[in-house]
């Protein structure tokens, strides 16, 4: 656990997957095909109390969604991918547009589509309920599952390794 305290400490830039690590995976398709997502809110306050401690946040989704561009924009993240079956160039992108080195970046996922960009990242995390295969090349294991706590264990992870939990947890005090 030393080895990934020390990695999360010196992460700057959090990326999320959405289908199966902000959400559960469920897709949620009415009779006129309109898609609904179901968003934890604690996971929301983690990221936004992440988010308030300095470190960035982005989004790389294979899928595309309303849905995602409204839940993003009430937490205030502005870097969101959306249609990337192929991640890896969001992921270029994005450290070319934050200057930002790869060893100081996570990135949550849950399935075998989000490995290109975990195995090039400082701090690959699965969620508790990811594929496998995943987990086996992941650094850490939230112990939530997607869409149900995994996006704030990753939060409280960050920032416990940053100092910045126990400051940002007693302004509620």
């Amino acid at each position: 656990m030393d080895d990934i305290l020390k990695k999360a400490a010196q992460i700057q830039l959090v990326i999320f997957d959405v289908d199966g690590v902000l959400t559960d995976g469920s897709l949620y398709l009415n009779d006129d095909g309109m898609e609904f997502k179901a968003f934890y809110s604690r996971d929301g306050h983690g990221m936004k109390m992440l988010h308030a401690s300095g470190v960035e946040l982005a989004i790389i989704t294979g899928r595309t969604s309303a849905t995602v561009t409204h839940r993003m924009a009430s937490l205030g993240i502005n870097h969101v991918y959306q249609g990337r079956r192929d991640k890896l160039p969001a992921l270029i992108e994005l450290l070319r547009t934050l200057n930002i080195p790869p060893e100081h970046v996570a990135y949550v996922g849950d399935d075998v589509v989000d490995l290109p960009v975990m195995r090039r990242v400082g701090l690959a995390i699965a969620v508790a309920d990811a594929h496998d295969f995943v987990k086996k090349h992941a650094h850490w294991q939230t112990q939530h599952p997607g869409g149900r706590g995994a996006a704030r264990d990753v939060c409280e992870l960050i920032m416990e390794a940053q100092g910045q939990l126990q400051r940002a947890l007693e302004t509620y005090l």
